[in-house]
């Protein structure tokens, strides 16, 4: 037996002794408490007429009648009505110890079964994160040769036909997009798994951001407006994933705003964090999705009229900032227009500490 159910059980039987004690002693104290008032009160009224030689008359019979008998009586049926009490109670408390033997038993073994069902639950993680991991290390090596050999055709489209050109081209984006994916699984396989390498240290802010811009919204011709704070402090993060961050917070401004929008693009000093901000002119984010679309595989937007996309950027995203200390967050909508409400997605960073600190 388990020290705890021994505690629990010795409680319950000192209780039960008790209650049991306190019982027989009020069925003791019902007769002998009347009793030993009915004969002292009888026995006083007797000495006092006798001492003052005054006769057993009327006045006599009614004080023995009054505090030798009703007097008695009346105490007897006081004490029977708290006995009945104490029954009640000790009834009510042989319920409730009852009922909490039972509750212990349910909540043990429910939570023995939860127990189980989570080493369950953590076992087939376990199993679809290194099924995962397996498969999309299998789908580099193919996706490499893959890619190298579309590259190397690519060299020669001029001499192809541009029904073939379109499909070479074609062909060289689709694959480039899975091996994106493929990428993207195993770095959320190596983050969920505590396996990502995270390199902090004092990161430039805006050089960081001017040279992501070149790389996501120059080519695509994007209009950008840039505010940033003045003499804004180097941040604490790891420099190639906060960039990799703010690339994928830019494309996907570029992918849901109009293509002739402009792209507000932010970092100013908030106390002791930086607030990276990407604002569009887009379709926004509905509010019953603006903590959804951080979870693995969530999008505020479905169906086939949506941009094409996995779910998994804003999660990577999120995880990824949150191992460097920092938060991520969206507001939506930011602009007084129903077409296009927009939505700013932010990051929030902490501040390097100086070197004399």
């Amino acid at each position: 037996m388990r020290q705890s159910d021994y505690n629990s059980s010795m409680k319950n039987k000192l209780l039960d002794w008790l209650n049991e004690s306190r019982y027989l002693d009020l069925n003791i104290l019902q007769w002998a408490v009347p009793l030993f008032l009915s004969a002292t009160a009888i026995t006083f009224e007797f000495a006092e007429h006798l001492r003052d030689g005054e006769s057993l008359d009327l006045a006599f019979n009614a004080e023995v009648i009054i505090f030798g008998l009703m007097g008695p009586v009346i105490i007897a049926f006081i004490i029977a009505w708290m006995r009945e009490l104490v029954k009640a109670e000790r009834r009510a408390s042989h319920e409730v110890q009852q009922l909490n033997r039972e509750l212990e038993q349910k909540v043990e073994a429910r939570t023995a079964e939860l127990a189980e069902r989570n080493r369950e639950l953590k076992r087939l993680d376990e199993m679809k994160s290194e099924f995962v991991s397996l498969v999309s290390h299998e789908l580099r090596a193919p996706l490499t040769t893959l890619n190298g050999g579309l590259e190397l055709a690519m060299q020669n489209a001029e001499a192809l036909p541009a029904q073939a050109r379109r499909t070479l081209e074609a062909m060289i984006s689709e694959s480039q997009r899975l091996t994106q994916l493929v990428q993207r699984i195993l770095d959320v396989s190596r983050l969920d798994a505590g396996k990502l390498e995270i390199n902090l240290g004092p990161v430039a802010v805006r050089p960081l951001m001017e040279a992501a811009a070149e790389v996501i919204l120059t080519p695509k011709n994007r209009r950008i407006e840039w505010k940033f704070t003045e003499n804004l402090p180097p941040v604490w993060a790891d420099e190639i994933h906060l960039e990799e961050i703010i690339r994928n917070l830019m494309r996907n401004a570029e992918k849901y705003s109009p293509p002739d929008s402009v792209i507000h693009l932010c970092a100013c000093q908030e106390g002791e964090q930086v607030r990276i901000s990407v604002k569009d002119h887009g379709p926004g984010v509905p509010s019953e999705y603006q903590q959804y679309i951080f979870e693995r595989f969530g999008r505020a937007q479905h169906g086939e009229s949506a941009p094409p996309g996995w779910g998994l950027g804003l999660y990577f995203a999120r995880k990824l900032i949150e191992a460097q200390g920092g938060s991520i967050g969206v507001n939506s909508p930011i602009w007084n227009n129903n077409e296009a409400p927009g939505a700013e997605f932010y990051l929030l960073v902490p501040v390097a500490a100086s070197s004399e600190d």
